[in-house]
């Protein structure tokens, strides 16, 4: 059984021993197709995520030798794991007609894991159950042991897949704040709805979601400076004004009116997807 986690520190461990290579080329091949456990992985790729647009004419033989090197640590691996005689390394990572493919062999991967969490919480958010979403969206987001592959000297194909994994991590971490929302949680998230506003000071969707935690803590005034400094933000960094949904909620903070807010600005993907990579 492999076990992969690329939700921070990559790590790749059969049968609990681990079996990433620490030189730099041979880590990115494994992480690539990590990226795509159980999955096609063409040569192509593999290539470009080593070289871009400037592939040696030696390239096909190197990149041959990058998974030799690969075969012979899990082999290592393999003779040192009690029961494992029936594995070969070339049945772990296997050879296709014009590519590679990493075979788990049953093992877990931290994304396929995120991913059933995360749509289980979308599911329920959709059915109004808030408190088997947030539940469910916050098992989802413990998954995350840091930014994705943050060891791993990422080349144009996993770049693409990390910040697409960044934001589906944003998209489930809006959610899981909407649900706590939903279930009158606002005073238990206030702290972290405060750090979320610093980390991502032109997100309109956190700082909506401050905005209301605050009114419905009493806390008017905070709001409106919490507005007020976002404006500014987005004035200063990006030319532009707050959209519809947020000119909104401040005229409705202005009018004390009540605070019966939905976080649509800035929306984000909602289901989740398994990297690919061709």
């Amino acid at each position: 059984m492999l076990d992969i986690s690329v939700l921070g520190p990559f790590r790749v461990a059969l049968r609990g021993r681990p079996v990433v290579p620490t030189a730099a080329k041979p880590r990115k091949v494994l992480a690539l197709l990590a990226l795509c456990p159980d999955s096609f992985v063409s040569v192509d790729a593999l290539m470009e995520e080593l070289w871009q647009d400037h592939q040696p004419r030696s390239a096909a033989t190197t990149l041959q030798t990058y998974i030799l090197h690969l075969r012979n640590l899990i082999a290592a691996t393999l003779e040192d794991v009690p029961g494992a005689a029936e594995l070969d390394a070339k049945d772990v990572v296997v050879t296709k007609a014009g590519g590679y493919l990493l075979d788990t062999h049953g093992g877990t991967v931290d994304v396929r894991e995120y991913q059933s969490r995360a749509v289980a919480g979308h599911r329920a958010m959709t059915a109004g159950e808030f408190a088997t979403a947030a539940d469910r969206f916050r098992e989802a987001l413990a998954l995350w042991q840091g930014r994705a592959l943050v060891d791993v000297q990422t080349g144009p194909r996993m770049t693409a897949e990390v910040l697409h994994l960044e934001e589906s991590r944003l998209s489930v971490l809006s959610r899981r704040v909407d649900a706590d929302l939903r279930l009158g949680r606002h005073h238990e998230i206030l702290g972290e709805l405060v750090g979320l506003c610093v980390e991502h000071p032109l997100d309109e969707t956190f700082h909506g979601q401050y905005m209301v935690a605050l009114c419905r803590a009493g806390r008017r005034g905070r709001a409106l400076e919490v507005y007020a400094r976002l404006r500014q933000a987005m004035k200063s960094e990006l030319g532009t004004e707050p959209s519809q949904a947020m000119t909104a909620l401040h005229r409705t903070i202005l009018s004390d009116s009540g605070i019966d807010w939905e976080p649509r600005t800035a929306s984000r993907g909602g289901a989740v997807r398994l990297p690919q990579a061709s």
